[in-house]
């Protein structure tokens, strides 16, 4: 039932209640309220359970679309030009310690695909119907800090690249918890998460076994049957970070 007809309703009965009761009075009330009646009835029927007026969540949703393929359609864009610059750069003919300190920049900034050995983690969250008296549901899911530990200890193994769910991750990669998912680089993915590195698959399995987060972390995962897996990977390649490389921060005024 609508807020107006609702208002209409109360309304109409305060007026009825204040008037003398006569029997020709009671007739026309009771008519009034078969009216009524069957303006719900006719109301509820065309409802169905939903909203009469769904345009404002459908244009919401148009827009949302609209913008993440503006996002993409961007960094599809950047990607395009940033190897446009380095055409006209290698074309230019560059002295070598100019293009030298160019290709270690480009390195450290992520701007050039990689390969090489190295090791992938993958977490998952436990099944739904996984439910343990007395722990909070939010333990048995995988949250931006456990991605974040696992990151953390591949950059301090001496990895020399990284992704996570494909995406390779550059000095401004921030992780976030966004409900039931985790948003990187403004693209929410779902479980399970994959962080993937370059570098000694050695060094890499031991920094994994050493970290105390980390053993925490697998015990927690075995009680609760949360999804932990480790291994070596003879060979991976990781693409050219494609997203735009500026700092954002928000500062007081």
């Amino acid at each position: 039932m609508s807020e107006r007809l609702r208002v209409a309703m109360e309304r109409l009965q305060r007026v009825l209640r204040s008037r003398p009761k006569r029997p020709r009075g009671r007739v026309v009330t009771a008519l009034v309220c078969v009216v009524i009646g069957l303006m719900i009835s006719v109301s509820s029927l065309n409802a169905r359970g939903f909203d009469l007026r769904p345009g404002r969540n459908t244009q919401l949703m148009d827009v949302i679309r609209d913008g993440s393929r503006r996002n993409a359609d961007l960094t599809h864009e950047v990607a395009t030009v940033r190897a446009e610059v380095d055409e006209l750069a290698t074309r230019a003919g560059a002295e070598p310690d100019v293009s030298g300190r160019l290709a270690q920049t480009g390195w450290h900034a992520g701007a050039d695909p990689v390969t090489g050995p190295g090791f992938t983690v993958i977490l998952t969250d436990a099944p739904s119907s996984v439910s343990v008296a007395g722990i909070d549901e939010d333990l048995l899911v995988v949250h931006q800090q456990d991605i974040q530990a696992v990151a953390n200890v591949f950059w301090a193994a001496g990895a020399e690249a990284m992704t996570i769910q494909g995406q390779r991750v550059v000095a401004t990669t921030g992780i976030k918890c966004v409900g039931n998912s985790v948003v990187l680089h403004g693209t929410p993915y779902a479980p399970p998460y994959v962080i993937s590195a370059i570098g000694d698959p050695d060094l890499l399995a031991e920094a994994l076994t050493a970290s105390t987060y980390l053993k925490v972390y697998r015990q927690h995962a075995e009680a609760y049957n949360l999804g932990y897996q480790q291994k070596r990977e003879g060979s991976l390649r990781f693409p050219a970070f494609a997203g735009a490389v500026e700092l954002q921060y928000a500062a007081a005024s």
